[in-house]
């Protein structure tokens, strides 16, 4: 089984604060997921953790591979809720029998993978119990396949025979190509947002135009396509400022291709950030240039704090962006189009507040990570768990 590499002498110390034992009953909800860092599936586990009922529904998390930095151990803890983890041990097959042991002795009534190379062993876990098993997919389906190995891509695409995906384009993606590998349900529930933390920012009418990127320094996300863009723009004479929040492999050679180009005074690679609505208040809109997405929580977020969005088009990035009222969607390769939807909002402050008025109108009728909460919950519902 291919996964991520463990940090041993660190998970063997958190292990040690992190699994809770409670006198309580069987487990409701059993939420396995790859890590807890700082991405946007671990994201959207807080938030539907945070949202549910936990009194009634008893949720309890199985980390897969801990690391001593993980972002949402803490938060996920202050929340009550227990979390395990496997100290000690490196082996996939290890871990899923370790992982089959913690299912007998807790039985959860649901366990649900929130990763998708975690799939196959909630499956495999839940063989000859009680327990309901409920896969993911929380990106593109063939980004995410190939990411897992052929053999464990193929095992996660197929089982558990319930899954739900996070974008209707990776849904549709996985039907056109999965044949008998598709499981036999699945539902599709988009990304939410707890909307108090994401608030209503003022928009700057006058001062320097600043444009925000948030995401990764991988390759997937096509940050030189938005360098290029800035070159596009400097050379017609357009005053902006773009800062880019995440870390990643790529930090030196994009900051390379920075300097090389000559725009490195314009673009900024400043690492990451935990305060992204703060990011998102300072900024005049959001640029995001990725190739492959599912639900791409960013644009959710811009949307909530009422910024305009320019967004290639990019699994559910044109159902979130209504193109024309909220922001703008290009097609991908497109770079031409990229660049002259980004002048225009340079151009027109007034366009953007309203596309930004527009789009947190959208995101409160949309994304509440109540609706997140109640979708998932009715999904386990559909395939027979009968919540007390």
């Amino acid at each position: 089984m291919k996964h991520a590499r463990c940090l041993p002498g660190q998970v063997g110390d958190c292990a040690k604060q992190l699994v809770v034992l409670r006198k309580r009953s069987n487990c409701g909800i059993l939420y396995l997921v790859g890590q807890l860092g700082p991405g946007g599936l671990e994201h959207q586990l807080y938030c539907l953790l945070q949202s549910i009922d936990r009194e009634r529904y008893r949720p309890e998390v199985v980390v897969w591979n801990l690391r001593g930095d993980d972002t949402y151990v803490s938060p996920i803890q202050k929340l009550g809720i227990p979390i395990h983890v496997f100290p000690n041990i490196h082996s996939g097959r290890e871990k899923l029998r370790a992982f089959r042991r913690l299912v007998k002795r807790v039985r959860p009534e649901v366990i649900h993978s929130y990763s998708f190379y975690t799939n196959f062993a909630a499956w495999w876990a839940s063989r000859g119990t009680n327990s309901i098993a409920i896969g993911s997919v929380r990106s593109a389906f063939a980004y995410d396949r190939k990411g897992c190995g052929t053999l464990l891509g193929r095992l996660s695409s197929r089982w558990p025979k319930t899954q739900i995906y996070n974008s209707r384009a990776a849904a549709e993606e996985a039907r056109a190509h999965c044949g008998w590998l598709l499981p036999r349900h699945i539902f599709v529930v988009r990304n939410g947002l707890d909307l108090g933390q994401y608030r209503v920012a003022p928009l700057s009418m006058s001062g320097p135009v600043r444009i925000l990127g948030v995401g990764s320094l991988l390759g997937v996300k096509r940050w030189d396509r938005l360098v290029a863009a800035a070159v596009d723009l400097a050379k017609k004479g357009f005053e902006f400022q773009i800062e880019i929040c995440g870390g990643g492999p790529l930090h030196k050679s994009l900051k390379e291709q920075t300097r090389t180009v000559g725009v490195s005074d314009r673009v900024h690679f400043v690492g990451h950030r935990d305060n992204i609505a703060g990011a998102l208040a300072r900024s005049t809109f959001l640029a995001h240039v990725s190739d492959s997405e599912g639900c791409p929580n960013v644009i959710m977020e811009a949307m909530a704090c009422s910024r305009a969005v320019v967004a290639v088009a990019a699994g559910d990035t044109p159902s979130l962006v209504d193109d024309g009222e909220t922001g703008f969607i290009v097609r991908r390769g497109d770079d031409e189009a990229l660049a002259d939807r980004m002048a225009t909002l340079i151009r027109d402050r007034s366009l953007c507040l309203r596309m930004g008025e527009a789009g947190r109108a959208k995101a409160e009728r949309e994304f509440s990570a109540n609706r997140l909460m109640r979708e998932t919950l009715n999904a386990y519902r559909s395939v027979g768990w009968r919540d007390s």
